[in-house]
């Protein structure tokens, strides 16, 4: 931990063991709100005593709420204490009750007039830490978040002598842009002794790695070579074999188009240890770069995200065109820039109106990102006529006609 001492003298830092204890929290705003998943995640037994909590205290799950001002004699049996409210008089009470009681007490309003003081706190692995700076919480926040950021990027390295366990994560990197990734993912990737990346992985992800990390190639061009999925979930699985941990480092999220459940598969059936990290896909993450939602109140109340890696009628096409011809809400196109003509043709057919709005986004998320606009009558000649390329996400519907802060 990190502590910068005052001049009437420093505090003196512990991990308080709260399971199965009870604290209790005076006040229902948004200090106590922010402080309830700590106190829950240490798996305390917490009780709120407010007037009138926001609605995020009040639903909050594994807490109990007493909806009336704190009276003297609340914190009985409590281990620890936080004074929340904004009466800096009912604060005071709270700090008074819980000192003859011996009860430690943190006072939100007024840090040095508790007995107690919350460090904003952080984890890197299996290891929290947390900084103190004399009861200026702005400080103590800034520099949690720079400590946070520096074991993330790796550019403040813990010299320890255990490496992850061996097995493999798969990780979604995001839609493009680097900042995009997950910080669970940005965490292990910088755990990694081998990554395995796709193509659509930021490619400023792998940059950003030691000379050490081993960097193995699977990309999957468009209508181009391509690293089997076989040969790769056999690389997976080999390689966490050795005693490395491995990182299949994918764009967007590893379940959406990204055949992570066909890798989950192959290194559960080889007996290697695997975790799935959630990214953002580019089907949600292109269009809202654009300044496009893809759903809308009143509007559409529907996303149809459709793989476009083979065309209407094709013996493998899993999709119902004539159905979706006839849906009135927001279309989502991916691996769909060589077929615009014909998923247009299959939804003009099904019934869907040419003047339907359509955006094409290229390189969503990125500072090369392009924004082609048409309808879906036209929405083969405007690709065709701009020379649109993949990576791009193709959005029909209502709100692909929405520009940011207009409908």
């Amino acid at each position: 931990m990190v502590s910068e001492q005052s001049q009437s003298g420093g505090h003196y830092l512990v991990g308080l063991d709260l399971r199965g204890r009870r604290v209790v929290v005076v006040g229902g705003g948004s200090v106590a709100q922010r402080r309830l998943p700590n106190l829950i995640s240490a798996g305390a037994d917490v009780h709120v005593i407010a007037v009138d909590p926001t609605p995020a205290v009040e639903s909050f799950p594994g807490i109990a709420v007493t909806k009336r001002a704190y009276a003297d004699g609340d914190l009985d049996g409590a281990w620890y204490v936080m004074a929340c409210t904004d009466d800096p008089a009912v604060n005071a009470a709270v700090v008074a009750e819980a000192e003859r009681r011996h009860t430690f007490c943190v006072r939100a309003d007024d840090a040095r007039s508790g007995t107690a003081v919350t460090p904003a706190s952080g984890r890197h692995r299996d290891i929290q830490f947390g900084v103190l700076a004399g009861g200026d919480h702005r400080l103590s926040a800034a520099l949690r978040a720079a400590i946070g950021r520096a074991l993330a990027d790796g550019s403040l390295v813990v010299e320890d002598t255990a490496p992850h366990a061996a097995g493999v994560a798969l990780v979604g990197g995001g839609p493009g842009d680097p900042d995009l990734i997950t910080v669970r993912g940005q965490r292990l990737l910088a755990e990694a002794d081998v990554v395995v990346a796709d193509r659509l992985a930021p490619p400023e992800l792998l940059a950003a790695l030691g000379p050490q990390v081993e960097i193995i190639d699977a990309a999957k061009v468009p209508y181009g070579r391509a690293m089997k999925q076989e040969a790769i979930n056999d690389v997976l699985v080999s390689k966490a074999q050795e005693g490395k941990f491995v990182v299949r480092l994918k764009g967007g999220d590893p379940y959406v188009y990204g055949r992570g459940f066909e890798e989950l598969q192959a290194c559960v059936a080889a007996g290697v240890p695997v975790t799935v990290v959630p990214g953002i896909s580019s089907s949600i993450a292109a269009p809202a770069s654009a300044g496009i939602p893809v759903t809308h109140r009143g509007v559409t109340h529907e996303i149809v995200i459709v793989s476009g890696h083979v065309p209407p009628g094709h013996p493998d096409s899993l999709t119902d065109w004539p159905s979706l011809g006839k849906l009135r809400g927001t279309i989502v196109l991916m691996m769909a820039v060589e077929r615009v003509e014909v998923f247009a043709d299959a939804l003009l057919a099904g019934g869907r109106a040419p003047e339907t709005p359509v955006a094409m986004i290229e390189n969503g998320s990125l500072p090369t990102q392009r924004v082609l606009r048409t309808d879906l009558a036209h929405a083969a000649e405007v690709a065709g006529a701009q020379g649109l390329r993949p990576p791009a996400i193709v959005v029909i519907g209502e709100v692909a006609g929405f520009t940011e802060g207009a409908l």
